[in-house]
């Protein structure tokens, strides 16, 4: 009855466009489901994702779930994942993604999932990290550890999102830091983000966690700029 009234004063709408949702339905409608662009990066070992990276680190897959497209449905999903508070498009992109990710078959397993950390400033300011639902559904999915400790942010920065693509790149070498142990020694680090555009970050924070001796890297993001 709780239930009733609070959807009665508060309906639940779609993330994507807005319209009121059915009692079956979460999060998105099932229009705006059978309308996200899929990038199906997880069949492709050398995938646009990966290219990202040619050169630069050695990583050992890459992927993307959505493209991502300015003033499309999934930059409206993440803004509002992002500064709306939305966390809950993290858990069900995260959920749907993972049963394609189980289907990768890397020389050597997955062992945690790392998100891309905000400092603490940025988090105090947000009051969460967004990729945190998403790497839990992961996490679970694939039935490996999450940790949000091992990999830090040094340094505090605006936003990036109105950054353009060479500014994103600047300055960031030297942004993320490790903090391990020897329990860390020799893992494969799952490495999330939300959205993949030059790969700056992603390569800043793989750098600081191959400095852990024994660490592969894989990188995983909800979604990718479409270039």
């Amino acid at each position: 009855m709780l239930e009733s009234l609070k959807n009665l004063f508060f309906p639940k709408v779609c993330a994507g466009c807005h319209t009121l949702l059915m009692t079956n339905e979460t999060v998105f409608c099932t229009n705006c489901r059978h309308e996200l662009p899929l990038t199906q990066y997880h069949l492709d070992a050398n995938n646009e994702a990966v290219k990202k990276f040619y050169g630069k680190i050695e990583i050992e897959h890459a992927s993307a779930f959505l493209y991502f497209n300015k003033k499309g449905m999934v930059q409206e999903l993440i803004h509002n994942l992002k500064y709306k508070g939305y966390e809950e498009i993290g858990t069900v992109l995260g959920n749907w993604y993972v049963e394609d990710l189980k289907n990768i078959k890397p020389e050597t397993p997955f062992d945690v999932v790392i998100p891309v950390p905000l400092h603490r400033k940025k988090f105090k300011e947000r009051g969460y990290n967004q990729v945190t639902t998403f790497g839990n559904a992961l996490s679970e999915g694939l039935n490996i550890d999450y940790d949000d400790t091992v990999l830090f942010r040094k340094k505090y920065s605006k936003t990036q999102s109105k950054k353009n693509l060479l500014g994103r790149s600047e300055g960031i070498e030297n942004v993320f830091d490790v903090h391990f142990s020897e329990e860390n020694h020799n893992k494969h680090f799952l490495l999330i983000d939300d959205v993949l555009t030059t790969g700056a970050t992603l390569e800043a924070c793989s750098r600081a966690l191959l400095k852990i001796p024994g660490a592969k890297i894989s990188i995983v993001c909800m979604a990718m700029a479409n270039s």
